[in-house]
């Protein structure tokens, strides 16, 4: 078997490309297939500091999880987890708390199958493969049954997921729908695109990923704001990846691409 047939599931339409994959390949990964190359080329010339954003985004999701650990989280719930790649929620999460359990869910096959490779020797994680439009569909699969408690808090983690959730579909209402079913205490992190910043990029950025599997809705800070409904917001609230709880303040507001993607947290009352 060669190595790309053990992450390649059969019937994949290599043809059309995917968000994840792309995202994959802005990352530097290598789980991408030449549809997806090409589509990210034209997203980075449509917004240049692509890479940058992809980065950005991977990192508030590392500082994300160390907090949701350090407030005593055990049990994760990451929703659109995409291609796995450097610095994984459960990698981050079980450095802290090695009893950390972690439940991965995304819709796109490359994605599951590569999770399911990674989490092979790991039973404190899982791979689910769900869409996150049905709320029931992730939280009553069996795997996320048998691995997360959900008498007890969970941080559940849709770091740039929601934006590929047409407005009409109703984004605020999956989000109750998810938390609903999580005790108080538990934590919510998000991460978005918005075109409140540079609103010809992103005209730009809606247009070239209309030609994918994964069109992009981008939304305003009340929009985005709205998904954090039955959750108090955490410091520093709402703000662009490069501004949440950065390690290093002092670069913190030059760094490019830093405000393409609004990032926060919030705490289930």
């Amino acid at each position: 078997m060669t190595e790309q047939a053990t992450w390649v599931p059969s019937g994949v339409d290599e043809e059309m490309p995917s968000a994840a994959r792309l995202y994959d390949y802005l990352l530097g990964g290598a789980h991408n297939f030449a549809a997806d190359r090409e589509l990210a080329e034209r997203f980075l010339a449509a917004l240049p500091s692509a890479r940058d954003v992809a980065r950005l985004n991977r990192a508030f999701l590392r500082r994300a999880v160390v907090f949701l650990a350090q407030q005593g989280v055990r049990q994760f719930l990451d929703v659109g987890s995409g291609i796995p790649t450097v610095g994984n929620v459960h990698e981050i999460a079980q450095e802290i708390a090695p009893e950390s359990r972690v439940v991965y869910v995304d819709y796109e096959s490359v994605a599951v199958a590569h999770s399911q490779l990674l989490l092979a020797d790991d039973p404190r994680s899982t791979i689910v493969q769900a869409d996150l439009r049905d709320p029931d569909a992730v939280l009553d699969d069996p795997e996320t049954r048998r691995l997360l408690d959900f008498d007890r808090p969970i941080g559940l983690i849709m770091a740039g997921a929601l934006h590929f959730v047409p407005l009409e579909a109703d984004a605020p209402g999956i989000l109750a729908r998810f938390r609903d079913r999580l005790v108080p205490g538990s934590y919510l992190a998000l991460s978005h695109f918005t075109a409140d910043i540079s609103p010809s990029e992103m005209a730009g950025v809606v247009s070239v990923m209309s030609r994918s599997a994964d069109p992009i809705h981008p939304r305003s800070r009340a929009e985005f704001l709205a998904l954090f409904d039955g959750f108090d917001l955490v410091e520093p609230g709402v703000v662009g990846t490069a501004l949440w709880r950065p390690e290093r303040p002092e670069r913190a507001g030059s760094e490019p691409g830093g405000s393409q993607i609004y990032a926060g947290v919030g705490r289930r009352r």
